[in-house]
């Protein structure tokens, strides 16, 4: 009967898990280049419990009744699917179409990625994240210049004063991963590379299988409002049968303790 009450816990703390992150989803549906979570259970170990008499080999599996402990969480992970675009006319907005990721270069030297598009010249002339983070490779923009035009490879042009021509200024590259759900998320649509992901694979825009650069666009969350509504109806109802579960073991109990000799 304890038993009861601890399967019962277990499943009403996976949907728990499972109703926090659609809440993160829903809360970020309007937060660009957001990649939704999502999580999956598995069986907790089961246990044991001869079926014949005391004594019987456990390697006698006719002998053995198997009972279910319970459901664990096993993965909580991000999944990568593509955002649609969204036109912002800005020209400091970039969307990637297709796979892969700018590099940034944290504080500490580390290396750092991240699909959110909307970069801005941080106090060293530098192409770099809101946050003021840089690209890697870096790219400096002459403090006179008076737009910025980045083609869909990467490669990019400033327009300066009494010059016809737009000039070089640097070439945004991009990464990929073997593995894209192995990301570790560290906030702010910023990632590390795991052992799981694999190490970045450095390539040029439109090229080997490396998505393009689209100016004055940005790609939008890839949460599905109504995905997500069925998704928390239905978490919310398996929470309910949990709590059921629980209810019912605590009512038998109570009638155990309530026999009389």
């Amino acid at each position: 009967m304890f038993d009861a009450l601890y399967i019962g816990a277990t499943g009403m703390q996976a949907q728990q898990a499972n109703v926090d992150a659609i809440a993160n989803n829903l809360a970020n549906v309007n937060t660009p280049a957001f990649k939704k979570n999502r999580v999956s259970f598995s069986e907790l170990v089961v246990t044991g419990a001869a079926a014949g008499q005391q004594g019987a080999p456990l390697e006698d599996t006719a002998a053995l009744t198997a009972i279910g402990a319970g459901v664990q969480l096993s993965s909580s992970a991000k999944v990568f699917d593509a955002g649609d675009l969204k036109k912002t006319d800005s020209p400091m907005d970039f969307a990637i179409v297709g796979d892969g990721f700018l590099e940034l270069t944290l504080p500490d030297g580390s290396r750092a990625f991240t699909r959110a598009g909307t970069l801005k010249v941080n106090a060293d002339g530098q192409l770099a994240t809101l946050a003021g983070v840089p690209l890697k490779p870096s790219v400096s923009v002459p403090g006179n210049a008076e737009a910025l035009i980045v083609s869909s490879t990467g490669r990019v042009q400033a327009r300066v004063p009494n010059q016809a021509n737009p000039v070089d200024v640097g070439q945004i590259e991009l990464v990929r991963f073997t593995n894209a759900q192995g990301l570790l998320s560290v906030g702010g649509n910023v990632y590390r590379s795991t052992e799981a992901s694999g190490e970045p694979i450095a390539g040029r825009a439109g090229e080997d299988g490396m998505g393009s650069i689209v100016q004055g666009m940005l790609e939008g969350s890839n949460v599905r409002l109504v995905d997500e509504m069925v998704g928390l109806m239905v978490a919310q109802r398996a929470y309910e049968a949990s709590v059921k579960v629980v209810q019912a073991a605590d009512e038998m109990l109570g009638l155990i303790n309530g026999l009389r000799r």
